[in-house]
């Protein structure tokens, strides 16, 4: 039966009063239930973040695809919506934070401006522990706050039981003109496992995809899936952008994705491929040898919690060292810049690195770099433009490094952020460039392709033939 698209559009954003809700869980379940459904159900995350992405991907079965103001101008974010979900029957948005909660007093970068820049309506998860008649003039009041807002519906969560249940519908029912699209009971098995950076990343778990799907069945079951579709139904078909052309590969890219590296956005990789580049694989935890390839880049992840077996690998740890003194040119970011270190100490265990970095890793309770930075090039950046200023990126690390030398190199003077000192970021030794604080490639930094023409200008792939 042929269907008729532009009938059947479904754009939402999902957002909470206030973080640590269950947001997450709930749009993982949606996803993953409206895919089982038959939906083609687009997931896109706002805000610097890679492991809600990791898990939402799962669920949706094609990538997540992140939406910010700091690294995006307004132009970039609509193309970014429509080209990636130009070809999805739902589009499903997950806030971060409260509904109007953000850096700027005016909300310009909140969940609600968002809303507003995609003309979308709003779902909002409310945690309603310990609330019966308190939940009207909570919705009232984030109704009345911005007039522009639809709130399309709420979903109540963290429910006490069935009859907590039946008095916040009869509040919301007397009260407001909100509809109650879902319901969902305290249940300790639909919480994902949390650690310090935030949820245990869905590359680092086997049983990930049993999770999601768990939780897509117990979501369905709470929450109205068919009222939620009619509440959130578009006429607008995205007019999805030109596609991004693609070059014939002619650099061979080695990128660790494993348990313990796996934050990459979506965009970045793209962004690899249209510069010409084939990313191959490789596990560091595993893996005996490099693949073969021009240029190496491990990105960001949870090397501490795999330190005993990225020790263990030393043949790998040997390899990667043995290249990048060769002059292979890499590029590492946070977790990939520790990998790259001596040592990373943590919980009292230190364990022993690739040792290109001559410097050691040191875990901390509290962050050490967190939120959006600013960094500008150095004259020493191997490949970054001299006309490049202000680069918009984000950090979030505990650790840091102890016993760098006093005449460390740095690509980056940190305008904003913390970086490896407070001052500077981008550790340089031979081809190698180490930071702390995440690149996204935009508009106005195409930085993919300035690293692929860097490394095809060294030429050095011979040494991993």
């Amino acid at each position: 039966m042929s269907i008729d698209r532009a009938l059947i559009l479904h754009r939402f954003l999902v957002s909470a009063a206030h973080k640590s809700s269950g947001k997450t869980t709930i749009c993982i379940g949606l996803v993953a239930a409206l895919k089982a459904r038959g939906r083609v159900v687009q997931p896109f995350k706002k805000g610097p973040d890679y492991i809600d992405p990791l898990w939402l991907t799962q669920a949706a079965a094609r990538p997540c695809r992140n939406l910010d103001f700091h690294l995006s101008s307004h132009e970039e974010i609509i193309a970014q919506f429509s080209r990636h979900g130009g070809d999805a029957d739902v589009c499903i948005v997950e806030g971060n934070k409260g509904l109007y909660d953000g850096l700027a007093l005016d909300g310009t970068n909140s969940n609600a401006a968002l809303a507003k820049l995609l003309d979308l309506p709003v779902i909002l998860v409310l945690d309603a522990r310990g609330m019966t008649r308190g939940i009207a003039p909570l919705v009232l009041g984030y109704q009345a706050f911005d007039r522009d807002i639809r709130i399309a519906g709420v979903i109540l969560n963290r429910l006490g039981g069935t009859r907590h249940e039946s008095k916040l519908r009869a509040v919301l029912e007397h009260y407001t003109d909100v509809p109650v699209l879902g319901a969902i009971h305290e249940n300790a098995t639909l919480a994902l496992t949390e650690r310090h950076l935030g949820l245990i990343p869905a590359n680092e778990t086997q049983a990930a995809q049993q999770q999601v799907s768990d939780i897509a069945d117990r979501i369905a079951a709470q929450v109205d899936l068919d009222a939620l579709l009619n509440a959130t139904q578009s006429n607008r078909v995205l007019s999805a952008p030109p596609p991004l052309p693609v070059s014939t590969p002619f650099m061979r890219v080695a990128i660790a994705q494993d348990a313990a590296f796996g934050f990459y956005y979506a965009d970045d990789l793209d962004a690899f491929k249209t510069a010409g580049a084939e990313l191959i694989p490789f596990n560091t935890l595993h893996d005996a040898h490099l693949p073969a390839c021009d240029a190496l880049f491990i990105g960001g992840g949870f090397p501490e919690c795999f330190l005993d077996d990225l020790e263990a690998n030393t043949s790998l740890r040997t390899h990667i060292h043995e290249a990048i003194e060769a002059g292979l040119p890499t590029y590492a970011e946070c977790g990939g810049l520790m990998y790259l270190s001596r040592s990373i100490t943590w919980k009292g265990q230190t364990r022993q690195m690739v040792g290109s970095i001559n410097a050691d890793v040191v875990m901390h309770e509290k962050p050490v770099g967190r939120g959006y930075a600013v960094l500008n090039p150095s004259p020493e950046h191997p490949w970054g433009s001299p006309e490049t200023t202000d680069i918009k990126a984000h950090e979030f690390h505990y650790s840091s490094l102890d016993h760098l030398p006093p005449d460390t190199r740095f690509a980056y003077t940190v305008s904003r952020g913390y970086g490896i000192d407070g001052q500077h970021d981008g550790i340089l030794h031979k081809n190698l460039l180490a930071s702390y604080i995440h690149l996204r490639t935009s508009s106005n930094y195409h930085w993919p392709a300035q690293f692929l023409q860097f490394a095809r200008h060294k030429g050095v792939s011979s040494c991993l033939q």
